[in-house]
């Protein structure tokens, strides 16, 4: 799941300036007075707009996007596949049957050496399960089918579509607050400077109060990775969706967590203050819920 939010989180970003540099250049939803002070309903208004509208087109683009990006080949069960192949579309289908799921995902695979699986579609009926060659290589037969399963129960969730109402949310107080203070910086520096200097100070605060914000996208992202652990144990079996965590324990003990990218799952050892910008809450924690579940 880290891959799909950063991309997520990466392409709303992306969309929410160019609507806001497209809607400051069109004489539309004007939040200031005639005397020159700011209209907090009309700029409350006209930020939801900004705000909503950037989550909901990151969020139809989300699975062209994650293809795109990482290069993911989707595997047809109308295509000539090997034994591999195939058993990987099968296993997905079955988790997702087993969900609920009424329309299968796309199953894809991408070339990277990173043990990483994520999901990722605007939809339960339009998603994509992900694995990379490195994921395959690595973990075993149960270790897989745990891994799978995580991300069938996000989807089974509905995780993306509550993450993009909880990042509109965020983004309308983004476009709200950084229109405050870029109107509040145009206000000190010459007249003739002012719209040039209020254009660029919505764009700089946009993009910093955004990175922020993702802060509160996160967290939120750490308490639904409880809830798709203990999703991926109902479908795959709770053992194996320990071992699937234990199997990433291991993975990491071999690698140079400061150099390598360990994104399965998004597993980290990281502590403190850095957790505030991790997708995912710390396996130790996540083992052990599912332990006691």
């Amino acid at each position: 799941m880290g891959k799909r939010l950063f991309l997520l989180i990466a392409t709303n970003i992306l969309v929410m300036v160019t609507i806001g540099i497209i809607l400051s250049v069109l004489p539309i939803g004007s939040y200031v007075t005639a005397s020159g002070n700011l209209d907090l309903v009309t700029l409350l208004i006209f930020s939801a707009v900004i705000g909503f509208t950037g989550a909901f087109i990151s969020l139809a683009m989300s699975r062209w996007m994650a293809k795109m990006m990482m290069g993911v080949r989707v595997l047809k069960e109308t295509d000539s596949l090997s034994p591999m192949e195939r058993e990987l579309v099968e296993r997905v289908h079955k988790l997702s049957r087993a969900a609920g799921i009424t329309k299968m995902p796309e199953v894809g695979i991408y070339n990277s050496p990173e043990v990483n699986a994520f999901a990722t579609g605007p939809s339960k009926n339009r998603s994509l399960v992900a694995v990379s060659t490195g994921l395959l290589q690595e973990m075993d037969y149960d270790a897989v089918e745990g891994v799978l399963a995580h991300e069938v129960a996000h989807i089974a969730n509905g995780d993306m579509v509550t993450m993009t109402l909880l990042q509109g949310v965020v983004n309308t107080f983004v476009v709200f607050f950084a229109r405050i203070v870029a109107w509040g910086v145009s206000r000190v520096v010459r007249e003739d400077l002012a719209p040039i200097v209020h254009f660029i100070a919505v764009i700089v605060f946009q993009i910093l109060f955004s990175i922020l914000g993702s802060i509160v996208v996160l967290a939120y992202s750490r308490y639904r990775e409880f809830h798709a652990d203990n999703g991926g144990a109902d479908l795959a079996g709770k053992d194996k969706m320990i071992h699937a965590l234990r199997s990433l324990q291991q993975y990491t003990n071999r690698v140079n967590t400061e150099q390598s990218s360990i994104a399965t799952l998004k597993i980290n050892s990281k502590k403190g203050a850095s957790m505030l910008f991790s997708s995912h809450p710390d396996l130790n924690e996540r083992i052990r819920r599912l332990e006691a579940k």
